[in-house]
């Protein structure tokens, strides 16, 4: 088992190697052999610390797979399986992520940035269910996605007002599927969650400052050190919320009398 990690580890060597000193991207059937060969030999593929960025990866099967620093820019990953790999501290900014299989992935501090999910013939949305998504820096478009169960414990998916262009850049998440996700000490200043399911949801501590929240449902979720200020609560679900005599700015919201407590 070891000579064949090893042996794995090897050849995306030698690739480096004989690309040179700067080592262009690997091409597509390369990273496809690696994935088969280390799938052969019943061993993780590693893609560690490689540079995938631009390359159409569509409908392969990464499951499992390390790729720990990975840079995934502008990356076609349409339909492919990334189930239960590790993308830690990974870039996936720009990439194409319709149908994308994340559940249980693990992308702690990874940066998902002007992602694609709109376009092409495959319409499915990425999923993110059970996914470790701590400390992950996130602006997309994840309307109606699933991050059930996710864990996104100190995610930045809020507006950064100091580095807007051209129009504000925000995290849209209406519709999402969020139950009993994990969204303690979040940044979801500005976000769009109208109607979001965040049943039993954790946001204890998460700033929802000027959040869009019309129609969401917290049921059942721990709010206790939540800052809502200037967030729109028309229609908001609190029945069985937790800790909302400590939340934050609740005085402040606006259409707090139109919410259910």
């Amino acid at each position: 088992m070891r000579k064949r990690t090893f042996n794995a580890v090897i050849s995306l060597a030698c690739i480096a190697a004989a690309r040179g000193a700067r080592a262009a991207p690997p091409a597509v059937a390369e990273v496809r052999e690696l994935i088969a060969r280390a799938k052969a030999g019943g061993t993780r593929p590693e893609l560690s610390g490689l540079d995938l960025s631009d390359l159409d990866l569509s409908g392969m099967d990464f499951a499992a797979a390390r790729l720990v620093g990975t840079r995934l820019f502008s990356a076609r990953l349409v339909s492919s399986k990334l189930a239960g790999a590790d993308l830690t501290k990974a870039n996936l900014n720009g990439a194409w992520l319709m149908g994308t299989n994340f559940n249980g992935a693990v992308l702690v501090d990874a940066s998902l940035m002007s992602v694609v999910v709109l376009g092409g013939q495959v319409t499915a949305k990425p999923s993110f269910a059970g996914a470790d998504l701590s400390g992950a820096r996130i602006i997309a478009e994840f309307a109606g996605v699933d991050f059930s169960g996710a864990r996104l414990a100190r995610a930045n998916l809020g507006v950064d007002i100091k580095n807007q262009g051209m129009g504000q850049m925000r995290t849209n998440l209406a519709g999402a599927r969020m139950p009993a996700a994990d969204l303690s000490g979040a940044d979801l200043n500005r976000s769009l969650l109208e109607f979001a399911d965040l049943t039993k949801a954790n946001l204890a501590g998460a700033t929802l400052f000027r959040a869009k929240l019309a129609g969401a449902d917290l049921r059942g979720a721990n709010v206790a050190g939540a800052d809502f200020s200037e967030a729109d609560l028309d229609g908001t679900r609190f029945e069985g919320a937790l800790g909302v005599d400590q939340a934050k700015g609740l005085d402040s919201t606006t259409n707090r009398e139109r919410a259910h407590w």
